[in-house]
């Protein structure tokens, strides 16, 4: 089993609004970008091939109410990635899959030359990452997918219902946390729940509030 310790102290950073990545859970990506492109690339050569995927912060409002749309700030906390997999478009663009690793937590940021962005992070307080499966005793799956599937309906979703019921409670609820649209606070949230059970816990919140009218409800009561 992989401990903190055997973890970089460095990692390249892959800020990407709504998209987050969980312990033992995958992420697909299509990247195409020069600077990903070289990300990617360098992350190939490295003996963990680690990508760290981590949420841009939302942007600040200043006193004339305008929202500012830079880049520069990063959350505090994202979810590094091993690739596992990949394959190359006859364009040059990279098909990539991320096995999630770990979560990590942005000590300072590196400046030099790369053209991507690289970070300095501490692996301290996820030990819990690189152990076994989490498990969720509570977890009332009936109820869940009851839930679940009146908010794909209200959504016009569709799904294979099939795979959700056979799936273990961890990779149940770490895909969904990845997969449904939220706003990128609300995927913060699921991705730093401390335990698979806050996790469920949040998600099900989530769902309920999308159910509920979201941000119009007060309006419609």
């Amino acid at each position: 089993m992989m401990h903190s310790a055997d973890l970089p102290d460095t990692l390249a950073v892959f800020p990407l609004p709504r998209a987050i990545l969980l312990p033992r859970a995958r992420l697909p990506l299509h990247i195409f970008e020069p600077r990903y492109l070289q990300m990617f690339e360098d992350a190939l050569k490295t003996p963990a091939r680690l990508i760290g995927m981590i949420q841009p912060c939302p942007g600040q409002m200043d006193q004339s109410g305008t929202v500012s749309q830079s880049e520069d700030g990063l959350q505090a906390i994202g979810c590094a990635g091993r690739v596992t997999q990949f394959s190359e478009t006859e364009d040059g663009r990279y098909m990539v899959t991320l096995s999630g690793l770990s979560r990590f937590r942005i000590l300072g940021e590196i400046s030099g030359f790369s053209p991507y962005r690289r970070c300095e992070v501490s692996w301290g307080g996820f030990e819990r990452d690189l152990g076994a499966g989490e498990s969720d005793p509570a977890f009332d799956r009936a109820g869940f997918l009851a839930l679940l599937e009146r908010f794909f309906l209200a959504q016009g979703l569709s799904t294979d219902w099939g795979s959700l019921q056979e799936a273990e409670d961890e990779l149940l609820i770490n895909s969904l946390s990845m997969l449904l649209e939220f706003e990128p606070e609300d995927k913060q949230a699921l991705l730093e729940a401390p335990c698979l059970v806050t996790r469920r816990e949040t998600l099900v919140t989530l769902i309920e509030f999308a159910l509920r009218g979201g941000a119009h409800e007060d309006i419609l009561q």
